[in-house]
Order: structure tokens, then sequence, then C-alpha cells
């Protein structure tokens, strides 16, 4: 095993979780914390990409920059989705089985509606950075991947901040635990509900950008990742922000080194692996209550 292969593989592995933790913060706060098995945030991610190639190739603006900007259309979309999903499913307690094909019907709509739009064709985006590398003797950190991983730790330290400081956020901790109390405390659980899955949709927009920063896109790249966000948000624990953290950062090492000493091929394996090692060892997961 080459100690610098090693070294770059573990680089790699890092700046990867952070983009992971961007991709799954949503599904944590829609499944962790909300109890709302949202398959469909991966179509949303992509949707994000797509807007931030749209005017990346017409403007010129800075695919990142353009997430920042979308992050209300995002969060107005996010509210839409819920308001339907709450009167038709969850306010009938029909929210399971149904719920569930609620959300796989999403995700097939948002995916033929970009391939009818975009067609099956890879599309990237330029930006400054993206061409760029520090070169640290035999280590290398691409900007493509390094800038995506900075904003997304810090995404994540401000929306935790937000859950752990302000009484919305707190509520929207307690709303899958104790309604009832909720309701003494003067809040509407559906209206805290709501907030909570705009926000989750709301940082698709952001994971969007990411990831058409670090690859070239098409509409189906999304289903590569329902395996990944389920089994970081699992072994992170549920409704826990730093454990997401913690967890992804722990799946991108492990598929680096994965790939690098034992091929690509072998990488998205590595997911469901942890997902049921944890499923049968620790399934409250590592921070999990």
């Amino acid at each position: 095993m080459s100690f610098e292969l090693l070294i770059n593989a573990l680089i790699a592995g890092v700046l990867l979780g952070g983009f992971y933790a961007a991709v799954t913060v949503g599904v944590s706060i829609s499944f962790g914390i909300l109890d709302i098995v949202n398959i469909a945030h991966p179509a949303f991610i992509i949707l994000g990409s797509y807007i931030a190639y749209i005017v990346n190739q017409t403007l010129g603006i800075d695919p990142i920059l353009t997430a920042i900007l979308a992050l209300p259309a995002f969060y107005l979309l996010g509210s839409m989705i819920y308001q339907v999903y709450y009167a038709s499913f969850e306010k009938r307690g029909q929210d399971s089985l149904r719920g569930l094909a609620f959300f796989f019907g999403l995700l097939f709509v948002t995916e033929v509606m970009l391939i009818l739009v975009f067609g099956v064709d890879y599309r990237y985006v330029q930006a400054a950075y993206i061409d760029k590398t520090w070169h640290f003797g035999f280590a290398d950190i691409p900007f493509r991947m390094l800038v995506p991983c900075v904003i997304s730790l810090l995404m994540l330290g401000l929306l935790q901040l937000y859950l752990s400081r302000t009484f919305t956020g707190r509520a929207i901790m307690a709303v899958s635990q104790d309604q009832l109390a909720l309701r003494l405390m003067s809040a509407d659980p559906a209206r805290i509900k709501r907030i909570a899955f705009s926000i989750s949709i709301a940082t698709a927009a952001i994971a969007g950008a990411f990831l058409i920063v670090i690859q070239p896109v098409e509409p189906s790249v999304g289903r590569e990742y329902i395996g990944r966000v389920f089994a970081i948000c699992v072994l992170g624990g549920l409704q826990s922000l730093p454990g997401t953290v913690i967890a992804a950062m722990l799946l991108g090492i492990l598929e680096s080194v994965t790939a690098t000493f034992y091929g690509p091929s072998w990488a998205p394996a590595v997911s469901f692996g942890v997902l049921l090692l944890t499923l049968a060892f620790r399934p409250a997961g590592l921070l999990g209550r």
C-alpha cells in the first residue's frame, strides 16, 4: 500500500464527506426529525444542479452563489410539497405507505421532466476555482472539492445553531417527540413541520450546486445518492446534525480508500454495507438518543 496514495485517499475522503454532509442534511431533517421518508430528496438536488447550470451558462454567475440566491424559491417549493403531503396523507393518518409512494412519484416526475427539457447529456459549469489545486508535497487538495466541503460545514454549523438556539429550531427538534407539549407552548405542529420540511428542501439547492461543481450531472445521477444519504442519516443518529457530519466523513473516507485501492466499482457497496452493519449493531447511530 503506497503511503502517498493513502494520504491522498484520506484527504479526498474528508472532502467528499463534507459534500455528503450537505447532500444528507435535508434527509436528516425530513426523515430523522420529522419522520417523513422523502426519497425524492436527491431529485431536488439534481434540480438545484440544473438551475445552477442554467444561470451559470446564461449569466456566468458562480453556481454556489446561484444556489444561495435560489434558497427562497426552494424553501417555497418545500412548503408547497409539505402542504400537499399533509392534506393528502399525514392529516388522514395515511403517511406511511401512501406517503412513501407520493415521494416515489415526485422522484420520477422530477427526473422525467429534467430529461424532457435537458436530455440525458452530462452538463457542467464553469468557475474560477474548479480547475485549481493546492499541492503540499505529495498531497493534492482540489478546490472543486475543498470549496463545497468548507461551505457545507459552515451551512451545517449555522443550521445546528438555529435548531439549538431559537424557539422555532427547538420546536422543530421537539415536533416528533411530543406534539401535545408543543401545542401547550402555543406552537402549531403542522406549521413547525412545514418550516422544517421547507428548510430540508432549501438545502437541496446548495447540495445541487456542490454536485455540479464536483462533477458533470445528468437527470438520473440522483439515484446514486439514495442509499448513501439514508446510510449516513442512520449511521449518524436520527435528529443529530453533528452525527450526520461525522457519519458523512466516515463514509467519504471509506469510499475514497475503497475506490483508490480496490476500484471505484466497490465504493457504492460500502454505503449499503455500513447501513446494514449499523442497523444490526448500532440502530441508534453514532450520536443517536
